[in-house]
């Protein structure tokens, strides 16, 4: 099979490297890709949001399978377009895609269909929304109805900051149209697990569980990034939990998406709340998350191909969907000064470090490839994963994996995972 990737982030890298496991794959493209994909796949200079040039390219080339990762060119209705010129393709359609696209949809979904979240109100001006947050009880959460790269949510913990958050989506724009409608929820507490599934419109899978750290520094502190490290599975999800997670969310989403005529066909992300309530939405995705696809891939027992085509074929009831009995670890290494302003163009050394050592993997986010080598070229640069046969292993490996790698104006968290360390106190 001749295999397209559209994406260039850590996730599609994870992605590429799994479908480079298949021996049913001897050629994979990624459009644009970066430089570590390069090792992988041949890099195709064609955007993510040119749907036509890579409906065009995928027929000229012959593309058996084409796999969207980023949520951008979902939402756009990048699998509509394919669709429509006969080519197969993995990912939900536009229509589906809205439960990532818009938070107000997600929520009055969960709402109308009794699938467990938390209390929201929705806003469509500024002031209606700063009249709301005359009479609730802080803090609260904000949220940019629309795509915000994953950065789109606020933490209020004072009115004052409620202000100016509202002013800073809605009045400043800082992500412009996504910030036209705004969701304001009640704040809930517990465990934050990320449950990635694979889906073919009529039946689900969960993959192992996960867990991300927004934050940008230790502690959970700073602003909120797209991710700066991950583990996999989470203690705290237990097998009680997950079957009440299939039976009152996972399902009833998809039976949900399908009764609004809305067929989803593609990776849901449901991202949790473990309450004291029982677990609870705290939101969708409609692809792999980024980081929780580097630590839950290299997991997985599974072709992906295999697995992908029969969601894309309505038979995922018939794949036996596989994990490792182990743990996975994996820490971003950013450039300092992520999210907001930093520096690119630093030369990488040491990735030739990863090469011939089973369970250790690192996947790129930020790089680019040059005549000098591969250097940064974004905020989130590389993903340092690693194996190990409990999460306190796979953490201790993980973290002596990134001293393997420099590059000037490196930064990570030190304690991705930490929450291991309270399990096994």
């Amino acid at each position: 099979m001749k295999v397209l990737i559209v994406g260039s982030g850590g996730r599609e890298h994870a992605i590429a490297w799994s479908v480079a496991q298949s021996k049913r794959v001897d050629k994979i493209y990624c459009a644009p890709g970066n430089g570590g994909i390069s090792q992988y796949a041949e890099c195709v200079n064609i955007a993510a949001m040119e749907f036509d040039k890579l409906a065009d390219f995928a027929q000229e080339h012959a593309i058996d399978l084409t796999i969207i990762g980023m949520d951008d060119p979902l939402v756009g209705g990048i699998v509509d377009v394919f669709e429509e010129r006969g080519l197969r393709v993995f990912g939900p359609r536009k229509n589906a895609a809205i439960i990532e696209g818009s938070k107000s949809f997600s929520k009055d979904l969960m709402k109308k269909y009794g699938i467990p979240t938390c209390h929201y109100e929705t806003f469509h001006s500024p002031e209606e929304a700063l009249l709301y947050l005359e009479n609730v009880t802080y803090p609260v959460v904000l949220k940019a109805d629309g795509l915000a790269l994953g950065k789109g949510v606020l933490i209020c913990n004072t009115a004052e900051e409620a202000e100016a958050g509202i002013a800073s989506l809605m009045l400043d724009k800082q992500f412009g149209t996504a910030g036209d409608t705004v969701v304001i929820e009640d704040f809930m507490t517990g465990r934050e697990v990320s449950v990635l599934c694979y889906c073919d419109g009529t039946h689900i899978k969960p993959m192992t569980s996960a867990q991300d750290h927004k934050r940008a520094e230790d502690g959970d502190k700073g602003l909120n990034t797209g991710g700066m490290g991950t583990f996999s599975p989470s203690p705290f999800y237990t097998e009680d939990i997950q079957k009440f997670c299939e039976e009152k969310i996972y399902q009833p989403t998809m039976d949900a998406m399908k009764a609004e005529g809305r067929d989803f066909v593609g990776i849901l992300f449901v991202g949790l709340m473990l309450t004291k309530d029982g677990p609870k939405v705290l939101e969708y995705n409609a692809r792999f998350g980024d980081p929780e696809a580097q630590v839950v891939l290299p997991r997985m027992k599974n072709d992906i191909i295999d697995v992908m085509e029969a969601c894309i074929d309505g038979r995922l009831d018939q794949i036996d969907l596989q994990f490792e009995n182990n743990a996975a670890v994996c820490v971003v290494l950013a450039s300092d000064g992520y999210p907001k302003s930093y520096e690119k163009g630093k030369l990488i050394t040491g990735l030739e470090n990863f090469e011939g050592k089973d369970g250790y993997y690192v996947f790129h986010a930020g790089t680019k490839l040059t005549d000098e080598g591969i250097v940064t070229n974004g905020g989130r640069v590389l993903g340092v994963t690693a194996k190990g046969s409990n999460l306190k292993e796979a953490r201790a490996n993980a973290y002596k994996a990134t001293e393997w790698i420099s590059f000037e104006n490196k930064y990570m968290r030190h304690d991705i995972g930490k929450a291991i360390d309270e399990v096994n106190e």
